[in-house]
């Protein structure tokens, strides 16, 4: 059975190290699993039976997102294994001819961090980069939910998926890294999608069921959230739940198939 990790972050070798540590910093995790470098990735992944991943990393700034998204597109050209979604940053200009750029090297999704990038995901100037995002058909995944910040906050996520309707949006963490209850009544929408990373590893088993149980069967996705948390106890813990075989194969691959082959 194909497997894909669908919300894995990489970085360029000469930058892993700091950014890990800053993933670390910033969710104050005492034990990272992984390095973060890409052959930690593929390590950990393969040790589990993942045959598949969508990587990303995001922008913090404006000139970082040429950058990010060349080392996706040069990254995702390397290793067959690699789906890429590239980066935008709100006062990033000219984002027509980056998505452009994007879409011709075969990157058909944009990632957002708003905590990261101190913005929040329905900031007006955002919208004609949803606008244009939504022309092409391209998705969007955006991390969702955070106690401490507002930038993310499920609702504004659930504005963004309203106001764009044919624009498909993956909500991280189960649309809410510690606001789930709030992402379940905010985000059941027609063209939201869920993964399940860094929901067990930071709500325990309750939000991971609740969510299996709230959203479209066919809208959760299977995601790691590389280098936090390793693939094998990810996978432990779904198959703990003892899900109808067809469901935790629709979770674990089936669903983002279907969402990937259906892109613009």
């Amino acid at each position: 059975m194909r497997i894909i990790d669908t919300h894995a972050h990489i970085f360029p070798s000469k930058v892993e190290k700091v950014a890990t540590e800053a993933i670390r910093a910033f969710y104050d995790i005492e034990d990272m699993r992984h390095a973060g470098s890409i052959a930690d990735l593929l390590a950990s992944g393969e040790r589990a039976g993942v045959t598949d991943y969508l990587v990303f990393s995001t922008a913090t700034t404006p000139v970082q997102v040429p950058k990010i998204n060349d080392f996706i597109i040069s990254t995702c050209a390397q290793y067959e294994q690699f789906l890429g979604a590239g980066t935008l940053h709100k006062d990033f200009t000219g984002f027509e001819a980056e998505i452009d750029k994007l879409w011709l090297n075969g990157i058909h999704g944009v990632k957002f961090h708003p905590d990261f990038q101190k913005f929040n995901i329905d900031d007006e100037t955002l919208m004609p980069v949803f606008a244009e995002l939504q022309r092409r058909g391209m998705f969007v995944v955006t991390h969702s939910g955070d106690y401490r910040y507002t930038y993310s906050h499920p609702a504004r996520v659930a504005r963004v998926a309203k106001l764009f309707p044919d624009m498909r949006v993956i909500a991280a963490h189960f649309g809410g890294w510690s606001q789930w209850d709030i992402a379940r009544r905010e985000l059941v929408l027609p063209n939201v999608y869920v993964d399940t990373s860094s929901t067990y590893g930071f709500g325990g088993i309750e939000p991971v069921v609740e969510g299996i149980k709230t959203f479209d069967s066919g809208h959760i996705f299977f995601g790691c959230d590389f280098p936090m948390w390793d693939h094998g106890e990810e996978l432990d813990m779904l198959r703990s739940l003892r899900l109808p075989d067809s469901l935790l194969e629709d979770i674990l691959y089936n669903n983002f198939a279907r969402f990937y082959k259906d892109r613009g």
